[in-house]
């Protein structure tokens, strides 16, 4: 059987604060969420003057990058390529840049999704998270 690897809070604590000092040091207002391998909100943080919106979004897109085990650019992109369909998956609503999903030992195991600046730039930030870890 395999094992799989978690999400611990320390964890979740070390990307939370490795995405928002790298936000801040550019002077991006941005929400950040962690959320496990199921879509659930593990941490979270919405830095000043950011528009409350970008806490939804950015929530949605780490559900979606989790569900999915893959960034959430790559559901705006098959979008964009025609594939309309994608539109009606009902627990899917976060599909725009920004969402990366956080891999361990080849097990999707969490996501990272960000909101508030261009969507390369969110995705930016959420790589930055992702690196902090072990």
């Amino acid at each position: 059987m395999n094992q799989k690897p978690y999400l611990r809070q320390i964890d979740v604590d070390a990307m939370l604060k490795a995405s928002n000092e790298y936000a801040q040091s550019r002077g991006w207002a941005v929400a950040i969420a962690v959320v496990d391998e199921g879509g659930h909100l593990l941490g979270f943080t919405r830095r000043d003057s950011c528009p409350p919106i970008s806490s939804y979004i950015a929530q949605e897109k780490a559900k979606s990058s989790a569900l999915g085990q893959r960034e959430s650019k790559s559901y705006e992109d098959m979008i964009n390529g025609g594939r309309h369909a994608y539109l009606s998956v009902p627990v899917l609503s976060g599909m725009l840049e920004g969402g990366v999903n956080i891999v361990k030992n080849g097990f999707t195991i969490g996501a990272i999704g960000v909101s508030g600046v261009k969507p390369a730039m969110d995705a930016e930030i959420a790589r930055a998270g992702i690196a902090a870890l072990p």
